[in-house]
């Protein structure tokens, strides 16, 4: 079990990490208010909604949160495509551990539903 929890915060803090990156990087070029905007929040809400699954009150809820998150890495994923289109600058980095992170968040919504569809059986 505290090998899960270590796990836990080791993704939790890399979600900071992550975060807390991109919105340096979008803050220092010239981009529309809006998209900063979104991004910041899309940026912010996959490790928010992430930690509130894992202090989660019960598995509806975990799995509810985590469904969040992972919509969340998604929609942060467009933005940055987007702001590579307005800019010329690279964001192969934040695009890549956007995948990252978003590939966690799709395996642990694989085991979700796996375990659901094994319990239905």
């Amino acid at each position: 079990m505290e090998d899960n929890v270590s796990k836990a915060q080791q993704l939790q803090q890399r979600m900071v990490q992550f975060a807390a990156t991109t919105i340096r990087q979008v803050n220092s070029v010239k981009l529309p208010r809006s998209v900063i905007d979104q991004v910041t929040r899309s940026v912010a809400s996959i490790g928010a909604n992430y930690c509130e699954a894992i202090n989660a009150s019960s598995k509806l809820d975990f799995r509810n949160k985590i469904y969040i998150a992972k919509k969340e890495a998604a929609e942060t994923k467009y933005w940055l495509q987007l702001i590579e289109e307005l800019q010329p600058k690279s964001l192969d980095d934040l695009q890549g551990e956007c995948q990252a992170i978003l590939m966690i968040l799709q395996k642990t919504v694989n085991t979700i539903n796996d375990k659901r569809k094994s319990k239905d059986q």
